[in-house]
């Protein structure tokens, strides 16, 4: 079986416009590949991620990683934090180990690979460059309305209504 396939596009102009904002990383580089601390088989390790305050109006933040070269329709999801308080503008290397290590209230939601935690990059072997969108969602309300029972398509479809600004930072891995 062949994966070749077009390349899926950016997935987030495609979404109600939102102002942008800026988010840095020590450990994700945009347009790079991710270090081998970010890749499931290898570290295994959420970013480091510092962010401007969101625009004005904001009251919490919602963080995820999304890979929409996944050979899916529906990308893969490996990472959802939701509730992240208004005041908290970075998340440690590592932050994504449990809710233990998060701020506030914040919590996971499960990812696609059904864990409630960070899930590095997976590509299948001898495919293409997957990306791997880091995004800081600044929020309108203090909690998006969801639990951890949620799935990441009703967080994302919650953020369509409810997403003031974007902030994000890319990184690629191919085995």
């Amino acid at each position: 079986m062949s994966l070749d396939r077009p390349v899926s596009p950016d997935p987030y102009p495609l979404l109600p416009a939102a102002a942008t904002f800026g988010v840095t990383s020590t450990d994700v580089t945009d347009g790079q590949p991710l270090k081998d601390d970010q890749v499931y088989a290898l570290g295994n390790t959420s970013p480091q991620l510092s962010w401007e305050p969101g625009p004005e109006g904001t009251q919490s933040y919602v963080v995820t990683c999304f890979d929409p070269d996944a050979p899916i329709p529906s990308g893969f999801w490996h990472w959802v934090v939701v509730d992240i308080p208004a005041d908290v503008t970075s998340l440690d290397t590592g932050a994504g180990a449990s809710d233990a290590t998060l701020p506030g209230g914040a919590f996971h939601v499960r990812n696609d690979f059904g864990t409630p935690d960070y899930a590095g990059a997976a590509p299948p072997e001898g495919d293409q460059v997957h990306r791997y969108f880091y995004v800081v969602h600044a929020v309108k309300e203090a909690e998006l309305g969801v639990d951890s029972s949620a799935t990441p398509a009703v967080v994302g479809f919650n953020l369509a209504f409810k997403t003031l600004g974007r902030a994000i930072v890319t990184g690629t891995y191919q085995h």
